[in-house]
């Protein structure tokens, strides 16, 4: 049950973050949910770094750090490709 929680909060930070991006026409929802994990885990490690707890469960924090770091991912790739706005 924790698994499909952590998808579920992957997916709704993920497709969030690609809609404040502007890069939900770009990608499904395996790619909402793989931003929203992968971002789950560098808000939670930027969070960490001011001082301030990461991930705590399922819960509207979480969706905030998983949020941010979702945008952190993509504003990332967005740096790399050199298209950073």
């Amino acid at each position: 049950m924790n698994f499909l929680l952590w998808i579920v909060l992957g997916f709704v930070a993920g497709w969030l973050a690609s809609m404040f991006m502007g890069t939900n026409a770009r990608q499904g929802a395996i790619g909402d949910i793989i931003l929203g994990v992968i971002g789950a885990l560098i808000g939670g490690f930027v969070m960490n770094l001011f001082g301030a707890p990461g991930v705590t469960g399922f819960n509207f924090y979480s969706l905030f750090v998983a949020f941010l770091g979702a945008v952190v991912l993509i504003w990332l790739g967005r740096l790399m490709r050199g298209s950073a706005a």
